[in-house]
């Protein structure tokens, strides 16, 4: 078709051109953010998955649609604006307001929700919620991790019917959760705003040392609360995971750091060379 022109995903690289692309968009575009973290593997699956999706949406006159790529580690500051906790995490704005977002890697739901508002400019959607107890991370930065699908209605209503099945997918879930990044801290609140002492003194702990960790706010989600103490057989909080195996909460944290000033090293971007920011 003569004139044909396939849109095209951006990667944006800093706050100066993110405000310039959003400046340069007709009111009647729909903006496409897609925040990722390069090291989240969820995201490359989203990453292609948006790349299949963008082709579907040619350039038109005026500018129906706006891909852009965030690195939500990189440009911090974009991600808190957003209200960004986990990625992959997908927002759809049209003429500077919100208009839905989708947090986590289920690509039809972010194919619905794009084909929904892309389809209906004129509309006055409602924001969406974004998922109860989605995997957030950090590294000494505020760096998200991977976002685990919800799982699809049948499997609720089954899992509903059958206590030891439901258990079981649970366990399944609590089992990716604690794998989603090789240092996983279960927490009251969130990194910035802890909602307990010693949550706020563990993430000391990890921040003094660089460690670059997912965390996961127990406070949003009641399930995984009340389950991981029963996958873990550890009844309190916070807990810390490494490479999938449980560590235990604060104290054992530092009577290993006693024993092994080491015991985290492998897992701090300090020793990649790089600088933490707490």
């Amino acid at each position: 078709m003569a004139g044909f022109k396939e849109s095209s995903i951006k990667e944006i690289a800093s706050e100066d051109e993110w405000r310039s692309h959003v400046a340069s968009l007709p009111s009647s575009t729909l903006l496409i953010i897609s925040f990722h973290a390069p090291w989240a593997a969820p995201c490359a699956t989203m990453s292609a998955a948006l790349g299949a999706l963008v082709q579907d949406y040619p350039v038109t006159d005026p500018l129906s649609t706006s891909w852009v790529s965030i690195n939500a580690e990189e440009l911090s500051d974009i991600s808190e604006t957003y209200d960004v906790t986990a990625v992959p995490y997908l927002v759809l704005q049209r003429n500077d307001k919100v208009v839905e977002t989708v947090s986590g890697s289920n690509v039809v739901l972010v194919r619905e929700a794009i084909e929904r508002h892309a389809a209906n400019p004129d509309g006055n959607p409602t924001t969406l919620a974004k998922a109860d107890g989605a995997i957030t991370a950090a590294a000494a930065s505020s760096a998200p991790a991977a976002s685990v699908p919800a799982p699809a209605p049948d499997e609720v209503e089954t899992a509903t019917a059958d206590p030891e099945k439901a258990e079981e997918e649970l366990f399944k879930r609590l089992g990716e959760l604690v794998k989603a990044a090789p240092v996983m801290l279960f927490m009251k609140g969130t990194p910035s705003a802890p909602q307990c002492g010693f949550s706020r003194r563990l993430v000391g702990l990890l921040r003094e040392r660089s460690v670059k960790y997912g965390f996961f706010n127990i406070l949003a989600d009641d399930e995984v609360r009340q389950g991981l103490k029963k996958f873990a057989e550890w009844p309190t909080y916070p807990q810390l995971w490494v490479d999938g195996e449980l560590v235990g909460g604060l104290d054992i944290v530092k009577e290993e750091l006693e024993n092994n000033p080491d015991f985290l090293k492998a897992h701090s971007v300090a020793t990649e060379g790089s600088v933490a920011a707490a």
